[in-house]
């Protein structure tokens, strides 16, 4: 369960909420409501001013510096702006360089071997490690993006708007490569979106967020076929 105040805002109003391994759990809500806001709570970016967080029977509180190593490579969080965990000034191999030197004890070659392993399996050829970010697209961006966060090999992902920002084509690509991804890592996402054909075709199940809290949670088809709250 959850608060999260913002000056004298409640953007997340005591949520409580259970995230089920290997599924893919959908946020939907207009903007606003507070689903990203939970995301990043969730994460530890924001700090909630009242609940808990438990992560695989790990309450992620008052954690020691060896236990938050093991639960932030295990715990990773996709921005909505694919750019933003890019530094325009590193070539691509640097930044999916950085993850493995900050969280892993692997020499140069270890890296770049996982490195170059994960970027074909975004669908990424090895030409891009030596490209700037602003050299690719928003679709590849988002590809690297993922190959990021895949180089610590987490369990769960939390995918903040995936496909903003990207025409049709793109998404439908994106959309693919997510299952995909999920089947051969063994992922669990939590997809946070307003777009609801997205979330339909995509998640198991649905939290519907409205005014910072979850008014209706079940199964895909349940919530679309047989909505129980108003909104």
């Amino acid at each position: 369960a959850w608060n999260r105040r913002i000056g004298w805002l409640k953007a997340v109003d005591d949520i409580s909420l259970e995230v089920y391994r290997g599924e893919i759990l959908g946020i939907v809500g207009e903007s606003g409501c507070g689903k990203s806001t939970l995301g990043k709570t969730l994460m530890g970016i924001h700090k909630s001013s009242g609940g808990e967080v438990v992560f695989e029977d790990q309450p992620l509180v008052n954690l020691t510096q060896q236990e938050s190593r093991r639960l932030s490579k295990q715990l990773q969080y996709s921005y909505q702006d694919p750019g933003a965990s890019l530094d325009p000034r590193w070539k691509i191999r640097r930044s999916l360089h950085e993850p493995l030197v900050i969280h892993s004890d692997l020499d140069y070659q270890e890296r770049d071997e996982r490195v170059k392993s994960i970027l074909d399996a975004v669908g990424l050829p090895q030409g891009h490690l030596e490209l700037y970010p602003h050299e690719i697209s928003g679709g590849q961006q988002r590809r690297v993006g993922l190959a990021r966060i895949l180089t610590l090999h987490p369990s769960l992902i939390i995918l903040d708007e995936p496909t903003s920002g990207l025409d049709v084509s793109v998404q439908a690509t994106i959309l693919s490569l997510f299952l995909d991804l999920k089947k051969q890592f063994d992922l669990t996402y939590m997809f946070i979106s307003h777009d609801l054909s997205v979330i339909r075709m995509l998640c198991d199940r649905v939290a519907v967020m409205y005014l910072g809290k979850i008014v209706e949670l079940g199964e895909t088809e349940t919530i679309f076929n047989h909505p129980r709250h108003p909104y």
